[in-house]
């Protein structure tokens, strides 16, 4: 596996969710991601029971916010070639590509999902009129 460096623009998975940002740090085990960008919306829920309504606790999950550094195991990491969207239009896009996702589900776990997200676009875009 090649090393990346320090400033390198990169794709990165977390959780469910991925991401574009730029490498901030090298670790032993990780790459210390500054996230630009939101690829993929996290799903929501349990982690440990994927698509399962019927859990103690159903997470909301957030996307990591524009210029958050978080740690990304390195085989979760690859080059990203091309122009980085604005943070904004990116989420609004995973946003939207995730709820696409949901509506086509007719299921207990995608009906909880789809509220848990419209609860987060409020918070996302408060000023969306």
């Amino acid at each position: 596996m090649e090393e990346r460096k320090i400033g390198e623009i990169v794709t990165g998975i977390y959780k469910t969710g991925k991401y574009i940002g730029e490498i901030t740090d090298v670790r032993p085990m990780h790459y210390l991601v500054k996230v630009k960008a939101v690829l993929k919306h996290p799903q929501q829920g349990d982690l440990h029971h994927p698509k399962q309504a019927d859990v103690q606790l159903f997470h909301e999950r957030r996307a990591l916010a524009y210029n958050e550094q978080t740690n990304i195991p390195k085989q979760m990491v690859k080059p990203y070639y091309g122009a980085i969207p604005e943070y904004e239009d990116s989420l609004k896009q995973a946003m939207a590509a995730l709820k696409s996702e949901l509506e086509l589900m007719d299921t207990p776990w995608a009906q909880k999902s789809l509220t848990m997200i419209s609860s987060l676009e409020a918070d996302y875009f408060p000023n969306k009129g």
